[in-house]
């Protein structure tokens, strides 16, 4: 059985005395960025200091391209989703406008954890070869590469939204002079990233917790706050993806989910021990609707073989959660139905022409977008309006796709807030 991978994370015991710098070092040393202030990207600086200034974000839009100038994780997007009312959110300031009376809720977090992966990342993943951060990723939001697998927004930054909460800041983001950010929690996600070991360098989702529980020893988080917060977790499919590429066989692939979805819920127990309040796990998004597997079909026709295995881990992950659940008082665990809402929006939306047409695709089979060759010529195409498109690449929505998403999910996010 593959066991997860432990190296490179902040599972050293760090002292009360010792200082935040070193756990932040400790905690990034297993990536290549420097959290250096000096070192960050001119547009990650700039986003630091007006959002240290408590910087107000600018909407813009037209009626034809919802296109919007931000500021890192400001927005002031509206949206709406069964029966929660408009609200309007700076993503990094806690202030909202609510015209009318909000719900009232029994569990109003206020900080949000995020582990896992691209359907989660806001900036972790190394700067200098991340497509993340590479045009035209980021060009709705903020307008400016600057590390989401997207145009713009990503599910962390509508959850957040969700509890009136800032976008969590990425743990690479950390240096002394911003720490007053801990406030609102820390995205430890990284793009590419599984249960287990994968093509990525960057810390899986074991050594994403040590990082989180180092964290919470050295005092940076207490206990006693984590007991007023919630957890996002994302497990994506990069498991899968780098089973199969490295000569995993499909007549193996029930004993691997199995394995996968075990590590999963071991790492489920790790968050609730430390008192973290309510954790929500998304299922397996419908891989076999993702462009990256429906060009063959002209983007026509999901895969129903891959989406039958995604099942089987989304099934495996309910019932572990049920488990859990009845192990807790009072519940603990969320499952977010990300299945159901991605194959409802890909079958019957009438928002989007051809849901499973990404947005930006390269120019060929052997590149991706946001790829340049090596005079600096782009090697993709990118469409006219993200927002009619629910995928952007070949595996990430849209900004519009996740707000899509997220109306769909109304009702289940409800569940996290009991």
């Amino acid at each position: 059985m593959p066991m997860p991978s432990r190296g490179g994370s902040c599972s050293g015991k760090f002292g009360i005395a010792e200082s935040v710098t070193r756990a932040m070092t400790a905690c990034a040393r297993r990536s290549n960025i420097v959290v250096g202030l000096m070192e960050r990207s001119p547009d990650m600086t700039r986003w630091l200091r007006r959002s240290s200034k408590g910087h107000k974000a600018v909407h813009g839009s037209s009626p034809h391209h919802h296109h919007h100038k931000h500021d890192l994780q400001s927005s002031s997007h509206h949206h709406h989703h069964h029966h929660h009312h408009r609200q309007q959110h700076d993503l990094h300031s806690s202030t909202s406008d609510y015209p009318e009376e909000e719900p009232t809720y029994a569990f109003n977090p206020t900080k949000l954890f995020v582990f896992g992966d691209s359907y989660a990342d806001t900036g972790n993943l190394n700067r200098l070869v991340g497509r993340s951060w590479k045009v035209p990723y980021g060009m709705t939001f903020p307008g400016y590469p600057l590390g989401r697998f997207s145009d713009g927004l990503v599910f962390t930054d509508l959850l957040a939204k969700y509890f009136g909460l800032k976008s969590p800041l990425p743990i690479q983001w950390w240096p002394l002079d911003y720490w007053e950010h801990a406030t609102f929690g820390t995205n430890f996600a990284y793009g590419g990233t599984g249960v287990f070991d994968t093509a990525s360098s960057d810390p899986n989702m074991t050594a994403q917790i040590d990082c989180f529980e180092g964290m919470i020893r050295s005092a940076i988080f207490k206990v006693a706050l984590t007991q007023s917060s919630v957890a996002l977790v994302t497990n994506s499919g990069n498991d899968y993806d780098y089973y199969l590429a490295n000569g995993g066989q499909i007549s193996g692939m029930v004993l691997f989910i199995y394995k996968v979805v075990n590590q999963l819920v071991a790492n489920l127990k790790r968050l609730h021990a430390p008192g973290v309040r309510k954790i929500a796990v998304a299922a397996l998004q419908p891989l076999g609707c993702l462009p990256q597997v429906t060009s063959t079909t002209k983007f026509q026709s999901c895969s129903q073989d891959d989406n039958v295995l995604v099942k089987y881990h989304n099934s495996l992950l309910q019932h572990a959660v049920d488990k859990l659940n009845n192990e807790t008082s009072p519940s603990t665990f969320v499952m977010i139905d990300l299945y159901s809402a991605f194959h409802s929006i890909i079958v019957n939306s009438t928002t989007f022409k051809n849901p499973m047409k990404p947005c930006c695709t390269g120019v060929s089979s052997k590149y991706l977008c946001g790829n340049v060759d090596a005079n600096g010529m782009k090697m993709y195409t990118v469409c006219d309006d993200p927002s009619t498109h629910f995928f952007w690449d070949t595996v990430h929505p849209t900004q519009a796709g996740w707000e899509a998403v997220y109306s769909t999910l109304g009702p289940n996010l409800d569940q996290i807030r009991v």
